[in-house]
């Protein structure tokens, strides 16, 4: 992309990205001898005057929060076309996209992150303001700290429902910001935050705390970012975080980040797995595998295999071995069009086990049915769950050994994710 040579008084050294809506260049600025970023009005949008208020109201918003969790606004201007633009701090240490796009985090420096990206919202709404697009790549790194960006659909409390146009990234936004006349405030952001933890792979332990973020009714989850944080803390009492908080979090965060020591582990296997359509996505627990081709002897309408997972240590020797925990998961459209997840469950008996009574749960949203067979000559403990959630029967077969509890499942169930 040919770009310009000067804007203001900053000279352009490259592009640093294009959007929709604007491309961000790095300048140079001559007086503080310091690199900064420069946003630009995209052309094609110059001349629509609701975008162009969207682009300068980022910059007054930030311009008049000047927090140290948010990017910083140095000034703003016109090019000789009349495009505005808006020149920022530059983040030097690029975005989470970049990040995760070098492979998963270390569980505990993902949980940290997540904090403050939560912490940097929290500003946010507690100046009424809902960021409405929390996604990797509006989270930065500057200076060792984290930041957040991209306000450039933010919107104050009082104005963010009420016919406005869609805003928001499909997989991070909430179900209510698809639709105009809905109510968006910050749980919408809430949700924003459950789900960039969940493709983050913070500790499994963390799961109900992005479950109650990511429900359906914003009524049901946490009601702003400082509530989510307090949740976090609550869970994370001593564990991922504690060591980060020791060693001072920004030197630990740093030295993960860049890779700047040998000495440093490299990052786990991943954290999630998913089945070869996309349909379906499971967390894992920590040293579980995932694999699998497709629910054996089910069919969709085009003849091809219903999407199914195994999850386990081990998932070939799953299947055998009375000892290795796991799961298989799948999903059958046929399954719902004919009976429901109560009934899916009933078809599923262990004779020759004791069961237990059925009860319900709503991990990841979905209100399950949970039948639980303590059994001798198989797997100690077999729990057959299932659901319905878009126009799937979603069934799990989860064998998590002899000791496991009821809020041990629940937190695996969390983690499946269905579209």
């Amino acid at each position: 992309m040919t770009g310009p040579q000067q804007i203001g008084a900053y000279r352009i050294e490259r592009l640093l990205g294009a959007g929709s809506f604007a491309t961000v260049w790095l300048g140079h600025d001559p007086a503080l001898g310091a690199h900064v970023a420069i946003k630009v009005l995209a052309e094609n949008w110059s001349h629509d005057l609701r975008v162009r208020e969207r682009f300068s109201q980022e910059a007054r918003l930030l311009w008049r929060l000047a927090d140290e969790r948010l990017v910083r606004v140095h000034a703003v201007g016109e090019l000789a076309d009349g495009r505005p633009y808006s020149v920022m701090d530059f983040a030097d240490g690029g975005s989470l996209r970049d990040r995760l796009a070098q492979g998963d985090l270390p569980p505990a420096l993902a949980l940290r992150i997540l904090r403050e990206v939560a912490a940097g919202v929290a500003v946010l709404h507690r100046n009424r303001i809902v960021h409405r697009d929390l996604t990797p790549g509006n989270v930065l790194f500057q200076a060792g700290r984290v930041v957040i960006a991209d306000l450039g659909l933010a919107k104050a409390l009082a104005a963010a429902s009420g016919l406005t146009a869609r805003a928001g990234t499909p997989g991070y936004m909430a179900p209510e910001q698809d639709d105009p006349l809905a109510v968006v405030d910050t749980t919408a952001d809430v949700y924003g935050l459950g789900r960039l933890g969940s493709r983050l792979g913070v500790p499994l332990r963390f799961a109900p705390v992005l479950q109650r973020a990511t429900e359906r009714d914003p009524q049901d989850r946490y009601p702003d970012a400082d509530a989510f944080a307090a949740a976090l803390d609550r869970v994370d009492t001593s564990g991922a975080l504690g060591p980060l908080r020791r060693t001072g979090w920004l030197v630990a965060a740093g030295a993960l980040l860049a890779g700047m020591s040998s000495d440093v582990a490299p990052p786990p296997k991943p954290r999630t797995a998913t089945e070869q359509t996309g349909q379906l996505t499971v967390a894992l627990p920590d040293g579980w595998r995932g694999a699998g081709s497709g629910w054996a002897g089910r069919f969709d309408g085009t003849g091809k295999l219903e999407p199914a997972l195994v999850i386990s240590p081990d998932p070939r020797r799953w299947p055998t071995d009375p000892g290795m925990p796991g799961a298989f998961v799948g999903l059958s459209r046929s399954a719902a069009a004919r009976t429901t997840a109560a009934g899916f469950v009933a078809e599923h008996p262990h004779a020759s086990c004791t069961a237990a009574p059925v009860r319900h749960s709503r991990p990841a949203g979905i209100d399950w049915v949970l039948a639980r067979f303590t059994c001798q000559k198989t797997k100690p403990v077999i729990i057959e769950a299932a659901g319905i959630k878009a126009g799937f029967m979603v069934y799990a077969q989860i064998t998590p050994g002899a000791s496991a509890d009821d809020r041990s499942v629940d937190a695996l169930l969390a983690g499946v994710v269905v579209g």
